[in-house]
């Protein structure tokens, strides 16, 4: 028995070699799921029904709760704290009782701590509004698992992309076609742009909306406009590496390189490799400009630019060795 305990605490699973007598044993099976909540597995049938076992089980590892008793699995104390258990991001919910997937009370607290367990709500659950919002709050992506009615409501959907850009692509077609729509979402949260309808992308006011919340946006605009300079521009102020998307032409103009660093000293690094060598271009990105001066001193910009230069040196030298 001590040498099985003293094993167990180190490594849980080696409840599995114990004999039958000693996965019986309280004290060496709760030792197991301590270190190993998913020990639980190899615990007797009598321990995977006692509550103070399988509560330590899940509180190591949510997913313990699939080897927990079906009375376990409808005990709310264990199932939510399977839940809240920070490695199962919710999922846990799946192993629990049906009668507490169908728990309004019990549902929202379990989703308000991971928005993802609406996966495993009743389908009637996943119908209902206050519910959806819920989960949509705390995770945007909990919009894949919310009933199509809900998919196509405005509210519902904006809080989820308000959450995370990404949760625009469980929506409906029809909103993902709702220039008005799109045009929120995007102010909401520029990566929304991604799941928008193609026409939408080529539309340069939804484009602009998205870029100007978040430049990285401008890897999901339309081709057509990654040659227009105020729509660059917007997007470089917002973030400078998204002169990286402009058309070859803009990255070579050097009125245009020179407005982009002037707004974004980042912008520098996918300019064309003779303008980042210009000393006027270089003069530009180390002076401060308008609201730049409020947002970044003269010394980080000057580090910012001694990186970028030492960036093409390294490059060059490499080009060279070649």
């Amino acid at each position: 028995r001590e040498f099985v305990l003293s094993a167990v605490m180190r490594s849980g699973w080696d409840l599995k070699r114990a004999s039958g007598n000693l996965k019986n044993d309280s004290e060496v099976v709760l030792e197991a799921v301590q270190q190993n909540g998913l020990a639980l597995v190899y615990a007797s049938e009598d321990l995977r029904k006692a509550k103070g076992v399988v509560l330590a089980a899940v509180l190591q590892n949510g997913w313990a709760l699939e080897y927990a008793s079906e009375s376990m699995r409808k005990d709310k104390e264990v199932v939510l704290a399977a839940v809240k258990q920070h490695g199962s991001h919710g999922w846990a919910l799946k192993f629990a009782g049906e009668e507490l997937k169908a728990d309004p009370e019990f549902v929202l607290e379990a989703i308000r701590e991971h928005g993802l367990a609406l996966k495993f709500a009743s389908p009637e659950l996943r119908e209902d509004k206050e519910v959806v919002l819920a989960a949509v709050k705390q995770n945007g992506l909990a919009l894949e698992y919310a009933s199509e009615d809900l998919r196509r409501d405005k509210e519902v959907v904006l809080e989820a992309v308000k959450q995370t850009g990404w949760g625009l692509e469980f929506a409906s077609g029809d909103l993902r076609e709702d220039k008005e729509f799109v045009l929120a979402a995007v102010k909401q949260n520029g990566w929304a742009l991604k799941f928008a309808c193609v026409e939408l992308r080529r539309e340069k006011e939804v484009a602009l909306a998205a870029v100007r919340q978040d430049g990285w946006a401008l890897d999901h605009a339309a081709e057509n406009l990654r040659q227009d300079k105020e729509f660059i521009l917007a997007a470089v102020k917002q973030h400078g590496r998204a002169l990286d998307y402009a058309s070859k032409e803009l990255r070579h103009d050097k009125s245009f390189v020179m407005a982009a660093v002037k707004k974004n000293i980042i912008a520098l690094e996918y300019a064309s490799e003779e303008l980042r060598k210009d000393k006027e271009i270089l003069h530009a990105a180390l002076k401060p400009h308008g609201s730049a001066t409020r947002v970044r001193s003269s010394v980080w910009r000057i580090e910012s630019l001694g990186f970028i230069l030492l960036s093409l040196v390294l490059s060059s030298r490499a080009t060279r060795l070649a």
